[in-house]
């Protein structure tokens, strides 16, 4: 073969690999934009997608897929200034009065007043699991990956790759868990300053509109359900339509946990499960586990 030959042989397979690693980052090919006439807008062909928020209306997005557990990552660049009364939700949800759902939620704040980061898991439309944190960096002043962990054992939350909450599977303790039900990836961004900033103190500063939020480097490592079945060949083990099965069994390693011990000491502001107040007839049974 000539070295000509040779190399074509070798560009080819790195175009495709070139071409795949495009179209999975391309909003057009992965996200349908629900709501918000005209307000969410995907460009830069593909790779970046935008909603926004005025008096009138607010925006939001809905994944063509569904899935059976999976690794879930997206960048997001949240709404700057002042965001006070705004809310930007990134979660996964599936429909029906007991659904499953786990939540990221962004909740503004005044001009230099730290975003919240609300996190809850539902599961058989049963939720009240709220943690909440403040982040160690400004969110809105570049994108930052937010992640989803999904697996038969736990879910974990990250923020850049840093663990900020696991839930674990503890339904042999009587504690549902999302396992049986596909999700869809939704976003929006939307007026909740009825209870977003300061219990619903601090109202949305119309002058400021529009608010936008930016999202890009969207990738799912995941099961895709399509017609009653999973890419996956069995809820025990992923196929090889998911490109590293690594996720399926993850766990948190010790560097890990200790990760996830320091942004909780240093950046948790609301545990449920040390509310005792809100659950007078005892916590509820996972908050006792370790």
């Amino acid at each position: 073969m000539s070295s000509s030959g040779f190399k074509f042989t070798l560009l080819v397979p790195l175009m495709v690999a070139c071409l795949m690693a495009s179209s999975a980052r391309n909003f057009h090919n992965d996200f349908d934009i629900t709501w918000g006439d005209g307000r969410g807008k995907i460009v830069n062909n593909g790779e970046v997608l935008t909603l926004s928020l005025d008096k009138a209306s607010g925006s939001g997005f809905q994944s063509k897929n569904e899935y059976l557990f999976g690794k879930i990552d997206m960048q997001l660049k949240l709404v700057p200034g002042n965001s006070a009364g705004t809310v930007t939700a990134y979660y996964l949800s599936s429909k029906g009065s007991t659904w499953d759902e786990i939540d990221f939620e962004f909740l503004g704040n005044l001009s230099g007043d730290p975003y919240i980061l609300h996190t809850n898991v539902f599961s058989q439309g049963k939720g009240n699991r709220e943690q909440q944190f403040y982040l160690w960096f400004d969110p809105t002043a570049d994108f930052h990956t937010y992640s989803i962990l999904w697996n038969p054992q736990r879910i974990i939350f990250s923020v850049d790759g840093t663990p900020i909450r696991e839930f674990k599977n503890m339904e042999s303790f009587g504690v549902p868990f999302p396992k049986n039900q596909p999700m869809r990836i939704y976003s929006s961004l939307w007026n909740a300053d009825d209870w977003a900033t300061r219990g619903g103190l601090v109202k949305t500063d119309w002058t400021q509109a529009p608010f936008t939020a930016s999202y890009r480097n969207f990738n799912a490592d995941a099961c895709v359900w399509s017609n009653g079945a999973s890419s996956c060949k069995s809820n025990a083990s992923p196929s090889s339509a998911s490109t590293n099965s690594a996720w399926f069994s993850q766990e948190m390693d010790s560097a890990k946990q200790q990760r996830l011990k320091w942004v909780q000491k240093n950046y948790m502001i609301y545990n449920y499960c040390n509310d005792a107040e809100r659950f007078p007839q005892g916590l509820p049974p996972e908050c006792n586990m370790s």
